[in-house]
């Protein structure tokens, strides 16, 4: 994120794992920075976020008066209430959390950011972070001709395991936040939903975002379980999908259908997956909404339009199927794959 960023106020504690017995230390004061450190740590805490990432919103099931970091920023921003003593907090909130045994201990970094962007507008934003991987430096040092060396342990700056900015716009309905989280599985949970309590904004991106999940799932699992089709019929309904986003600029679902699947027997499988989807991973997905290009970018990359034939060949399926003929060798008693072109390039 390229903005004119600085730090106002930084401060670190040690959170550990509440539930395996681990310190909680709270600083006493904010770190104080000079200018070189203030802009060089600015840039760290910034560069993993983009204005064309999934957007999030603090949530709670009953009302945002009872999400915790939703309104301890909103005093911050408020300026209602002391940063330092804000994030210490914010802290306690993390640590009384941490009771899942693959919670790993680590320094939680809050940060009170000036002229941050969005939608192209200069703002103030609270950035929040953990590091829990550590590495090894030397620290190099020589007086004439003599050097001497001290190992000393830390956090790379560019390697901070996850990490959260809210902005101060759409408070009424829990801010609009960006996040990053370098784990899977139980700590990714954890962040996200248990520490922040945020949820993806039912936005372009998102709706995009989760059409496209959908169709590539139903695709790549369910019609190979319940159709019988070649594997360049499926790799062309991949290809047709990510086209059919790229080419038009608002989504419509019947549109979509039949446009891509066609064929009314995959049309019915797809509307009961569909609808299985919604269900299981409580999302709404609408008929119709603008598309966006910045999830389709993101969705483009995992569409998988490759052939893998044994471990010898990958063959990447771009265009036209009917230009891939398969058939079966007796001689060799293997398969094989003919491909019809004009011109090599």
């Amino acid at each position: 994120m390229e903005t004119r960023a600085s730090i106002k106020q930084l401060s670190v504690h040690y959170t550990g794992n509440k539930g395996l017995g681990q310190d909680f230390i709270k600083a006493q004061h904010p770190l104080v920075l000079n200018e070189r450190d203030n802009a060089i740590i600015t840039d760290a805490l910034l560069a993993k976020f983009s204005t064309d990432m999934e957007r999030f919103s603090f949530v709670n099931p009953v009302s945002l008066d009872y999400n915790i970091i939703y309104n301890l920023c909103l005093a911050i921003f408020a300026e209602e209430a002391d940063f330092h003593k804000t994030t210490i907090d914010i802290a306690t909130h993390l640590y009384e959390s941490a009771t899942h045994p693959k919670i790993k201990p680590g320094e939680l970094y809050a940060a009170h950011l000036q002229h941050c962007e969005i939608d192209g507008k200069l703002t103030e934003a609270i950035g929040i972070y953990k590091t829990e991987s550590k590495s090894n430096f030397l620290d190099i040092q020589h007086e004439a001709h003599e050097f001497s060396m001290t190992l000393r342990e830390g956090a790379e700056l560019t390697k901070i395991d996850k990490g959260c900015l809210i902005f101060p716009t759409n408070g009424e309905k829990g801010f609009d936040i960006f996040l990053f989280d370098h784990n899977r599985g139980e700590e990714a949970v954890f962040w996200k939903e248990t520490f922040l309590s945020v949820a993806p904004q039912a936005n372009e991106y998102y709706q995009t975002n989760q059409f496209l999940t959908v169709a590539r799932q139903f695709i790549a699992k369910e019609i190979p379980e319940s159709f019988e089709m070649e594997k360049t019929g499926q790799i062309d309904l991949l290809n047709k999908s990510v086209e059919y986003f790229r080419n038009n600029d608002s989504f419509d679902k019947t549109d979509f259908v039949e446009t891509v699947l066609q064929d009314d027997k995959l049309i019915r499988a797809f509307k009961q997956y569909e609808h299985s989807y919604a269900e299981a991973n409580d999302v709404e997905l609408p008929d119709s909404f603008g598309i966006s290009t910045q999830a389709l970018k993101k969705q483009a990359r995992v569409f998988k339009s490759v052939l893998k034939l044994d471990k010898n060949f990958h063959i990447y399926i771009h265009g036209d199927k009917d230009l891939i003929e398969k058939g079966y060798d007796a001689v060799t008693g293997k398969n094989y794959y003919k491909i019809y072109f004009d011109e090599e390039a």
